[in-house]
């Protein structure tokens, strides 16, 4: 397994839309354990490949409390096929806008359809903090940020502070 370098605003690759995966072959599965360590690493708990550069359709997460084992998940052209009405309200952050955190509604329960680390299709209804990551993540397979769902005013300011940090950084 590789730690790899995630990615942070203002870089255009995270308003890629990612490419699906035709085959979940060995490069497929290093991919997911690269992902699974650098997120761990990071630390956070979840983490796309858009993330770290890789315009695929796979995400992995483990909400796990901390002091229980890790409980890591692999998503691989994962599609949300049902959502309920009934909204939630989590204060969310994000490893690409790192120390950055506000609170994003988003519908309460989803189900999803994916193909697991082993490419055996898989199906899933998640609540709570489960369902707000797979939404999270899936964004950023679609090119989207949670910032995305905040008033103009603050988006504008948090992405005028990460443009001036990569500006200093000579990153940008």
């Amino acid at each position: 397994m590789t730690k790899r370098d995630i990615i942070t605003i203002p870089d255009p690759v995270l308003r890629q839309v990612c490419e699906p995966i035709a085959t979940v072959d060995d490069s497929i599965r290093q991919l997911a354990d690269d992902m699974l360590e650098t997120m761990y690493a990071a630390p956070g708990i979840g983490l796309a490949a858009s993330q770290i550069g890789v315009l695929k359709r796979i995400f992995v997460l483990d909400v796990s409390k901390e002091e229980d084992p890790n409980e890591p998940l692999v998503f691989i052209n994962p599609e949300i096929t049902w959502e309920s009405e009934e909204l939630s309200v989590y204060q969310e952050g994000c490893l690409s806008i790192p120390d950055f955190y506000e609170d994003v509604e988003r519908p309460a329960q989803v189900k999803v359809t994916f193909l697991d680390r082993e490419g055996v299709a898989q199906e899933i209804e998640a609540d709570g903090l489960l369902a707000t990551c797979i939404q999270h993540e899936l964004d950023h397979l679609n090119g989207q940020l949670f910032i995305d769902y905040l008033s103009k005013l603050k988006r504008d300011r948090v992405m005028k502070k990460f443009t001036k940090q990569a500006k200093q950084a000579g990153t940008l």
